[in-house]
């Protein structure tokens, strides 16, 4: 029987973009630090196991907002001055530290990353990582996933089927611009299901989608072969065949504790110490002097983490890739045990184990994150055990199990409860009464042209903003509220006055082309998007 691991990486942002980089510092920096430690190693890391003969094989999202902002002239610009600045840093933190060898051998080592990150994006990469992911994905050693337009908690629009189909349109759309192909996957941000959302998907041409264990577990109809097997959505309700027939791979539920669990991989005391850095260790004037910061900013990350995750202890790279190597053998025998016993259950059928790993977890949360990938990815190819994408493992879809999967997310206590409590639930009636008047709109104005055509697209784009699940997550987790508080009002006050120059035939130009430089998100935009289906 074959045994399948289906490791699927989730990459998201939040669309924050900024030109003033010096009031918006901190905030630049959570895309920044994310290019650096997540996505330039991903990059690197797959051309290793190229050059290397593996031919490998993982399932790969990559959110609208994340691909326009790598895809922005203005974030490449800032990023690439983002770089030298830490490298000017780490040649003064190299001098501070030059009769200190443990802690200097660390500041060098920083330096050097930081130095080939800048030779790697603006030399071998030539500034584009969507290209790289694209040629992978083109070789057949990634699997592409779409998802929503801009990340949105789709429970929280269950009843709004324009909402749903707009969010999923602007998503496929979005994944066609980027990667000039169709993906067959389809990932629901947060894992979060609602009814009626597969058929959705089944009309934008999506053949699987991948939900929580308990939205499998807790369904009526319980699926034979547990988590072990793709099943498909129970839609006899439909009259389309073809609309019947969505297959759902449910999530293994151990794998985020495995990594960043209480007592997960990344806990480990030899791992780099992600929360102390250097910049918030030394006296403010010599992040000055240093040209990390200028005067009148916040303190911003470095990057520069001499320590490990002991109380003071000084960071070993030899030791903690050596722990990496161990973490990966261990995850791969505990995923190879399931599978195991999953053989003994299922007889003759295929068995698969589906592995969602959050990108941030690979480089931002645990610094050895991509050694670890890269060495779990070379124990699988010399094992009985295929790496292989979701679409594969699908076969007839007709013959699959069919069940009514049970409402529920991979978020908060499975339910998606942190983004809809009592720290941001002012938000969703904002969102759901711009979302009733652009449905109102896109069917009052179904043929006009020129500068009304502008402001209906730049609601819609506004709206889409406004329904990001981000600014409710960083409201709940405290990071950065304000900001998020903030980007979430400016985008209602922009989409009212959208509407109101619609009620009162008057619109600003010079507003309007403002804005539209601001948010170069979606600029394909059609507000069409959002009529009703008819």
């Amino acid at each position: 029987m074959a045994k399948n691991l289906v490791l699927t990486i989730v990459g998201h942002q939040g669309y924050i973009r900024h030109d003033d980089e010096k009031q918006y510092a901190l905030q630049n920096d959570i895309l920044f630090g994310a290019i650096s430690q997540t996505y330039l190693p991903l990059v690197n890391m797959f051309h290793r196991l190229e050059n290397d003969g593996i031919d490998f094989k993982l399932a790969l999202v990559l959110s609208p907002s994340l691909c326009s902002l790598l895809d922005d002239d203005l974030i490449k610009s800032q990023y690439i001055n983002w770089l030298e600045k830490r490298i000017s840093f780490g040649e003064a933190e190299v001098a501070r530290l030059a009769s200190d060898n443990e802690l200097l051998k660390n500041a060098q080592s920083c330096l050097a990353k930081a130095k080939k990150d800048l030779a790697d994006f603006t030399q071998v990469y030539s500034q584009n990582l969507i290209k790289e992911f694209a040629y992978f994905a083109g070789k057949g050693n990634l699997e592409l996933l779409a998802t929503c337009g801009t990340y949105a908690f789709l429970p929280h629009f269950g009843d709004m089927t324009e909402i749903l189909n707009a969010q999923v349109e602007v998503g496929l759309y979005s994944h066609r611009h980027y990667f000039g192909m169709n993906p067959e996957g389809f990932y629901l941000p947060f894992m979060g299901y609602t009814p009626g959302i597969e058929q959705v998907l089944r009309s934008y041409g999506f053949k699987y989608t991948i939900v929580d264990i308990r939205s499998m577990l807790f369904s009526e109809t319980l699926p034979e072969n547990g988590i072990f097997s793709p099943v498909r959505c129970n839609l006899d309700n439909t009259t389309s065949l073809s609309k019947s027939s969505l297959a759902l791979f449910c999530q293994d539920s151990d794998t985020p504790e495995d990594i960043v669990g209480e007592n997960g991989f990344s806990s480990n005391p030899v791992y780099k110490n992600q929360g102390k850095d250097a910049a918030y260790e030394l006296p403010f004037q010599s992040l000055v002097d240093s040209g990390l910061i200028d005067d009148g900013m916040p303190r911003i990350p470095s990057y520069f983490r001499y320590w490990n995750n002991s109380e003071n202890g000084a960071y070993n790279e030899d030791d903690a890739v050596i722990q990496a190597h161990k973490d990966a053998l261990t995850f791969f025998e505990a995923k190879k045990a399931k599978l195991d016993a999953a053989e003994e259950c299922l007889g003759e059928k295929p068995a698969s184990l589906l592995c969602v790993i959050d990108a941030k977890n690979i480089g931002q949360d645990w610094a050895e994150g991509c050694i670890w990938l890269e060495s779990l990815i070379r124990e699988t190819s010399a094992s009985d055990i295929k790496l292989s994408g979701a679409a594969a493992l699908i076969g007839n879809i007709f013959s699959l199990q069919k069940i009514t999967p049970y409402p529920g997310a991979a978020q908060g206590n499975s339910y998606g409860e942190d983004l809809l409590d009592s720290s941001n639930d002012w938000m969703i009636r904002y969102t759901r009464k711009m979302s009733e008047r652009m449905v109102d709109l896109s069917d009052r104005f179904p043929n006009e042209t020129g500068l009304k055509v502008r402001l209906l697209n730049l609601g819609a784009r506004e709206l889409m903003l406004a329904e990001s699940g981000e600014w409710s997550k960083m409201i709940h987790d405290g990071d950065f509220p304000e900001y998020a508080a903030k980007r979430f009002k400016e985008s209602i006050k922009a989409f009212m006055i959208v509407f109101d120059a619609l009620g009162s035939n008057t619109v600003s130009t010079e507003w309007l082309t403002k804005l539209e430089k601001e948010h170069l998100i979606f600029p394909w935009m059609n507000f069409r998007m959002f009529s009703p289906k008819k």
